[in-house]
């Protein structure tokens, strides 16, 4: 059964090995609102790309995200774009929203076992999200995008290629995603998942829970502060 609060029993998580983070919404809260900055990016990508309005460029980045898990990826198959071009370009973003937090670094620094970050966005995005938080020291790898051959998650064979190179054993591992759908292939490999969600939002997210159930039951944990959560397991 899906725990909807900070405080997690610490037996639940004493046979974790391997931390594996998301990134974006995941390591900073979504108020910070960080990819704003990357979705415009890809909007204006797109509608240079294609010669279309902004309305008609961002329409159609959103139907590929849905359709193929990233903007970048719809690009790819039905464009044959380079992705580093793309990357490059959408990642070129203003990263002084984020300020060190230092609670949370210590939160991660205090989890026993490795820990990673699992994205589908880029390793210099990460590096410099995780810098600006004053958090990257804590991490020993980075997955990304292009470690995965492009295929973002949810995509099995993505999971599948990131346990295998990193040696994860998943009964002894645990997943942080702001998105339920990225949580559904990692408790089906028997990881520990835990759902992140905007904060102040605890009432919305018991309501949704309840509408939910029974259908979210590959997410074991529901918290609206990382660093609390981890503090709970470490603490």
């Amino acid at each position: 059964m899906t725990k909807i609060d900070r405080t997690p029993d610490k037996t639940d998580f004493e046979h974790v090995t391997d931390w594996v983070f998301d990134l974006d919404n995941t390591l900073y809260p979504h108020h910070v609102n960080l990819f704003a900055q990357i979705d415009k990016n890809m909007t204006a990508y797109v509608a240079a790309l294609l010669q279309m309005e902004r309305e008609e460029a961002r329409k159609l980045q959103k139907q590929y995200y849905l359709e193929h898990g990233t903007t970048l990826q719809g690009l790819m198959i039905h464009h044959g774009i380079d992705p580093n071009d793309f990357l490059e370009k959408a990642h070129a973003i203003d990263y002084t929203a984020l300020t060190p937090q230092p609670e949370l670094g210590e939160a991660i620094k205090a989890l026993p076992g490795r820990k990673f970050i699992f994205t589908n966005g880029s390793v210099k995005h990460a590096e410099m999200t995780a810098e600006a938080l004053g958090i990257l020291e804590h991490f020993d790898d980075i997955f990304d995008i292009v470690a995965a051959d492009y295929v973002p998650k949810p995509a099995q064979a993505t999971y599948d290629k990131f346990m295998a190179l990193k040696r994860v054993e998943t009964t002894k591992a645990a997943m942080f995603e702001d998105l339920p759908r990225n949580l559904t292939v990692p408790k089906a490999l028997g990881m520990q998942t835990v759902l992140l969600v905007p904060r102040n939002l605890e009432e919305t997210v018991v309501e949704w829970w309840e509408k939910t159930s029974g259908e979210e039951d590959h997410i074991d944990f529901v918290t609206d502060d990382l660093a609390a959560f981890l503090g709970k397991i470490t603490g």
